[in-house]
């Protein structure tokens, strides 16, 4: 069958022992043609005599079987002839593109000014505002990684602080929890014991370590 090597490779076969049905998809896109479902005579016959089969039986029921079988063995040749129709009336709706051979569909894939797949032959102004769209994202992205967001931010005052490796730290965090530096924003300062020289926070009125009342 020379029409199967003429058109699309990308095809499903969709026919049953009811009949025949093939859809052809664009190479490129997928978009797809559906073709008229074509009644097999011979597979209604065997339909009707398993329906009589199943409420009869008997002879009925044989009938129905050797119907199928004879179905099977030349459903082949009257496949082929309905994939060649099928065939025939697909090429109507797609275009083959001379660069690249592929069969694409006119709707999306195909660049109507040059004759050929918009694979081949993409259209300007459709490039220009996809370049345009990408161009814009870029230097979007740029700017926000150059722009400092939280440089007029006072952490002091929102109870926050920012270590200086950056990372953010409430006034309770003691120490920074990314790289372990101390917090000593908004903490208060702390003394040490006139006695044993312990180190005390600002708060503690007796050494923990001797129980000198603090200074």
């Amino acid at each position: 069958m020379t029409e199967m090597i003429q058109f699309v490779a990308n095809y499903e076969d969709l026919s049953t022992d009811r009949g025949y049905q093939f859809r052809f998809n664009c190479d490129h896109c997928g978009n797809g043609y559906l073709s008229p479902f074509e009644t097999s005579i011979l597979g209604t016959g065997a339909g009707l005599l398993r329906a009589a089969g199943d409420l009869f039986g008997g002879v009925f029921g044989s009938a129905s079987n050797s119907a199928y079988d004879i179905q099977r063995a030349i459903g082949g040749k009257a496949h082929d002839e309905a994939l060649a129709k099928a065939v025939q009336a697909g090429k109507q709706h797609f275009h083959q593109c001379t660069r690249c051979g592929k069969w694409v569909c006119p709707e999306v894939c195909w660049n109507e000014k040059v004759g050929l797949c918009e694979g081949c032959a993409p259209d300007e102004q459709e490039e220009l505002a996809a370049q345009k769209a990408q161009a814009t994202a870029e230097q979007i992205a740029a700017k926000a990684r150059e722009q400092n967001y939280v440089a007029d931010l006072d952490f002091s005052k929102s109870g926050m602080a920012q270590c200086r490796c950056g990372a953010k730290m409430t006034a309770a965090t003691r120490f920074c929890p990314e790289c372990g530096t101390p917090n000593t924003k908004g903490q208060p300062k702390a003394h040490f014991c006139t006695s044993c020289g312990a180190r005390m926070e600002a708060n503690v009125k007796f050494c923990p370590e001797c129980g000198t009342k603090a200074a």
